[in-house]
Protein backbone atom coordinates (compact mmCIF):
# COMPACT_ATOMS: atom_id res chain seq x y z
CA UNK A 1 0.00 0.00 0.00
CA UNK A 2 3.10 2.39 -0.09
CA UNK A 3 2.11 5.52 -1.57
CA UNK A 4 -1.94 5.33 -1.25
CA UNK A 5 -3.92 7.95 -0.87
CA UNK A 6 -5.73 7.98 2.24
CA UNK A 7 -6.84 11.81 1.49
CA UNK A 8 -6.84 14.19 -1.48
CA UNK A 9 -7.55 16.97 0.66
CA UNK A 10 -7.04 17.97 4.09
CA UNK A 11 -10.23 19.50 5.36
CA UNK A 12 -9.05 21.83 7.98
CA UNK A 13 -5.56 23.03 9.48
CA UNK A 14 -5.88 24.46 13.42
CA UNK A 15 -3.29 25.70 16.02
CA UNK A 16 -4.02 27.83 19.21
CA UNK A 17 -1.53 29.05 22.16
CA UNK A 18 -4.35 30.31 24.75
CA UNK A 19 -5.74 28.05 27.75
CA UNK A 20 -9.05 28.86 29.29
CA UNK A 21 -11.31 26.90 31.93
CA UNK A 22 -14.47 24.52 31.36
CA UNK A 23 -15.87 25.03 34.48
CA UNK A 24 -12.98 25.88 36.15
CA UNK A 25 -10.81 23.31 34.47
CA UNK A 26 -8.14 24.60 32.25
CA UNK A 27 -8.36 23.54 28.38
CA UNK A 28 -7.18 24.62 24.85
CA UNK A 29 -9.81 22.92 22.83
CA UNK A 30 -11.95 26.23 22.42
CA UNK A 31 -8.46 27.96 21.16
CA UNK A 32 -8.04 26.46 17.83
CA UNK A 33 -8.02 28.78 14.91
CA UNK A 34 -8.23 27.86 11.41
CA UNK A 35 -4.97 28.07 9.61
CA UNK A 36 -3.53 27.78 6.31
CA UNK A 37 -0.20 25.99 6.83
CA UNK A 38 1.46 24.10 10.49
CA UNK A 39 5.21 24.42 11.43
CA UNK A 40 5.43 20.97 12.95
CA UNK A 41 9.07 19.81 14.80
CA UNK A 42 9.49 16.69 16.53
CA UNK A 43 8.64 18.58 19.91
CA UNK A 44 5.26 20.07 18.92
CA UNK A 45 3.22 22.69 16.39
CA UNK A 46 4.37 26.16 16.54
CA UNK A 47 1.89 28.12 17.88
CA UNK A 48 -0.25 25.15 19.48
CA UNK A 49 0.04 25.02 23.31
CA UNK A 50 -1.94 21.83 25.40
CA UNK A 51 -3.56 22.53 29.28
CA UNK A 52 -2.28 19.80 30.15
CA UNK A 53 0.97 18.48 29.06
CA UNK A 54 1.09 14.68 31.07
CA UNK A 55 -2.00 13.51 29.14
CA UNK A 56 -1.45 15.78 26.32
CA UNK A 57 0.94 16.79 23.40
CA UNK A 58 4.70 15.28 24.20
CA UNK A 59 6.74 13.69 20.77
CA UNK A 60 4.00 11.07 20.49
CA UNK A 61 1.15 12.96 20.28
CA UNK A 62 2.13 16.14 18.00
CA UNK A 63 -0.25 16.33 15.86
CA UNK A 64 -4.05 15.18 16.96
CA UNK A 65 -6.73 14.14 13.33
CA UNK A 66 -9.75 14.00 13.82
CA UNK A 67 -12.56 12.86 11.64
CA UNK A 68 -15.02 15.34 10.33
CA UNK A 69 -17.90 13.76 10.20
CA UNK A 70 -17.95 12.32 13.45
CA UNK A 71 -19.35 15.57 14.53
CA UNK A 72 -22.48 15.00 12.72
CA UNK A 73 -22.51 11.29 14.12
CA UNK A 74 -22.57 12.58 17.87
CA UNK A 75 -25.01 15.28 16.97
CA UNK A 76 -27.58 12.16 16.02
CA UNK A 77 -26.91 10.87 18.58
CA UNK A 78 -27.79 14.21 21.11
CA UNK A 79 -24.54 13.64 22.61
CA UNK A 80 -23.72 16.94 21.38
CA UNK A 81 -25.89 19.50 22.83
CA UNK A 82 -24.34 22.93 22.16
CA UNK A 83 -23.70 24.26 18.50
CA UNK A 84 -19.71 23.03 18.74
CA UNK A 85 -17.95 22.21 15.67
CA UNK A 86 -14.79 21.93 13.93
CA UNK A 87 -12.03 22.21 15.93
CA UNK A 88 -14.49 21.38 19.30
CA UNK A 89 -12.04 18.49 19.99
CA UNK A 90 -8.77 20.02 19.87
CA UNK A 91 -7.54 18.36 16.51
CA UNK A 92 -4.72 19.68 14.57
CA UNK A 93 -5.84 18.40 11.21
CA UNK A 94 -9.72 17.54 10.15
CA UNK A 95 -10.65 15.13 7.01
CA UNK A 96 -13.68 13.93 5.75
CA UNK A 97 -13.41 10.09 4.35
CA UNK A 98 -11.34 9.09 6.36
CA UNK A 99 -11.78 7.48 9.62
CA UNK A 100 -10.13 4.89 12.81
CA UNK A 101 -10.69 1.54 10.44
CA UNK A 102 -8.75 2.90 7.59
CA UNK A 103 -5.91 3.99 9.87
CA UNK A 104 -3.87 1.29 11.33
CA UNK A 105 -1.09 2.07 14.30
CA UNK A 106 2.62 2.77 13.04
CA UNK A 107 1.19 3.67 9.68
CA UNK A 108 3.42 5.87 7.90
CA UNK A 109 1.94 9.09 6.41
CA UNK A 110 3.87 12.26 4.04
CA UNK A 111 1.51 15.00 4.39
CA UNK A 112 3.72 18.07 3.05
CA UNK A 113 6.98 18.02 3.95
CA UNK A 114 6.40 16.11 7.29
CA UNK A 115 6.86 12.32 7.62
CA UNK A 116 4.49 11.02 10.81
CA UNK A 117 4.14 7.95 12.32
CA UNK A 118 0.84 6.73 14.16
CA UNK A 119 0.88 6.40 17.69
CA UNK A 120 -1.82 6.04 19.26
CA UNK A 121 -6.07 6.51 19.20
CA UNK A 122 -7.02 9.60 21.16
CA UNK A 123 -8.06 8.16 24.99
CA UNK A 124 -11.42 10.19 25.80
CA UNK A 125 -11.42 12.41 29.11
CA UNK A 126 -14.40 14.03 30.91
CA UNK A 127 -13.15 17.70 29.60
CA UNK A 128 -15.10 16.19 26.55
CA UNK A 129 -18.39 15.73 28.53
CA UNK A 130 -17.94 19.69 29.80
CA UNK A 131 -16.97 20.87 26.24
CA UNK A 132 -20.50 19.36 24.42
CA UNK A 133 -22.52 19.58 27.46
CA UNK A 134 -23.32 15.76 27.59
CA UNK A 135 -22.29 13.51 30.99
CA UNK A 136 -21.40 10.74 28.53
CA UNK A 137 -19.71 12.47 25.92
CA UNK A 138 -16.57 10.49 26.85
CA UNK A 139 -18.17 6.90 27.32
CA UNK A 140 -19.37 7.36 23.98
CA UNK A 141 -16.25 8.19 22.20
CA UNK A 142 -14.33 5.09 24.06
CA UNK A 143 -17.47 2.89 23.05
CA UNK A 144 -17.78 3.91 19.56
CA UNK A 145 -14.08 3.96 19.20
CA UNK A 146 -14.60 7.61 17.00
CA UNK A 147 -11.80 8.99 19.00
CA UNK A 148 -9.30 10.10 16.55
CA UNK A 149 -5.52 9.58 16.70
CA UNK A 150 -2.24 10.91 17.35
CA UNK A 151 0.95 11.68 15.43
CA UNK A 152 4.85 11.07 16.12
CA UNK A 153 7.47 13.38 14.03
CA UNK A 154 9.37 11.46 11.96
CA UNK A 155 10.32 14.94 9.46
CA UNK A 156 9.82 18.31 10.49
CA UNK A 157 8.39 20.56 8.03
CA UNK A 158 5.26 22.32 6.71
CA UNK A 159 1.56 21.05 6.08
CA UNK A 160 -0.15 23.06 4.45
CA UNK A 161 -3.97 23.29 3.65
CA UNK A 162 -3.55 21.31 -0.28
CA UNK A 163 -1.62 18.91 0.79
CA UNK A 164 -2.63 15.63 0.49
CA UNK A 165 -2.70 12.72 3.36
CA UNK A 166 -0.21 9.28 1.78
CA UNK A 167 0.37 6.30 3.52
CA UNK A 168 3.83 5.69 3.15
CA UNK A 169 4.47 2.33 5.09
CA UNK A 170 2.18 0.10 6.90
CA UNK A 171 3.94 -1.44 9.89
CA UNK A 172 1.19 -3.62 11.54
CA UNK A 173 -2.31 -4.88 10.97
CA UNK A 174 -3.93 -3.37 14.29
CA UNK A 175 -6.39 -0.34 13.42
CA UNK A 176 -6.64 2.22 15.32
CA UNK A 177 -10.81 0.88 15.90
CA UNK A 178 -9.57 -2.26 17.05
CA UNK A 179 -6.76 -0.89 19.27
CA UNK A 180 -9.54 1.17 21.04
CA UNK A 181 -11.28 -2.13 21.09
CA UNK A 182 -8.05 -4.52 22.77
CA UNK A 183 -6.93 -1.39 24.74
CA UNK A 184 -10.85 -0.63 26.87
CA UNK A 185 -11.45 -4.37 26.72
CA UNK A 186 -13.59 -4.19 29.85
CA UNK A 187 -11.76 -7.62 31.36
CA UNK A 188 -7.66 -8.26 31.31
CA UNK A 189 -6.66 -10.10 28.35
CA UNK A 190 -2.73 -10.64 27.95
CA UNK A 191 -3.08 -12.26 24.56
CA UNK A 192 -4.68 -9.45 23.38
CA UNK A 193 -2.62 -7.11 24.95
CA UNK A 194 0.56 -8.34 23.87
CA UNK A 195 -0.69 -8.09 20.32
CA UNK A 196 -1.51 -4.77 20.44
CA UNK A 197 1.77 -4.20 22.41
CA UNK A 198 3.93 -5.67 19.95
CA UNK A 199 2.83 -3.11 16.91
CA UNK A 200 5.70 -1.37 15.76
CA UNK A 201 5.26 2.30 16.26
CA UNK A 202 2.43 2.33 18.84
CA UNK A 203 3.00 4.67 21.93
CA UNK A 204 5.05 3.83 24.96
CA UNK A 205 2.26 5.00 27.85
CA UNK A 206 -0.10 2.13 25.52
CA UNK A 207 2.31 -0.52 26.10
CA UNK A 208 3.45 0.45 29.82
CA UNK A 209 -0.78 0.81 30.89
CA UNK A 210 -1.05 -2.90 29.46
CA UNK A 211 2.06 -4.01 30.80
CA UNK A 212 0.80 -2.86 34.38
CA UNK A 213 -2.06 -4.40 33.73
CA UNK A 214 -1.28 -7.85 33.01
CA UNK A 215 1.63 -7.66 36.01
CA UNK A 216 -1.40 -6.58 38.43
CA UNK A 217 -3.82 -8.59 36.41
CA UNK A 218 -6.31 -5.74 36.75
CA UNK A 219 -7.63 -2.58 34.56
CA UNK A 220 -6.98 0.45 36.42
CA UNK A 221 -10.08 2.68 37.73
CA UNK A 222 -11.22 5.16 34.42
CA UNK A 223 -14.23 6.92 36.20
CA UNK A 224 -11.89 9.70 36.92
CA UNK A 225 -10.88 9.87 33.19
CA UNK A 226 -14.60 9.56 31.79
CA UNK A 227 -16.18 11.32 34.42
CA UNK A 228 -13.79 14.18 36.20
CA UNK A 229 -14.39 15.26 39.98
CA UNK A 230 -17.73 14.73 40.02
CA UNK A 231 -17.84 11.46 39.37
CA UNK A 232 -20.51 8.77 36.96
CA UNK A 233 -23.70 10.90 36.94
CA UNK A 234 -26.89 8.89 38.49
Amino acid sequence: MAGYVLAKKISGLFRGDKIDTLESIDSGMNNKLPVQSLSVTQHGVEGDKQADPIHHGGEERVLHHFPREHYGQYRRWDLITNFKDVPAMGENISTVGLDESQVNIGDIIQIGEVLLQVTQPRSPCFKLNLQFGHPKFALAMQESRMCGWFYKVLQAGEINANDSIVLIERKNDISIAQAMKIYFLPEVDPEQYQQLMQCEGLAQNWVASMQRRIDTHQIENWQYRLYGPAGEPA
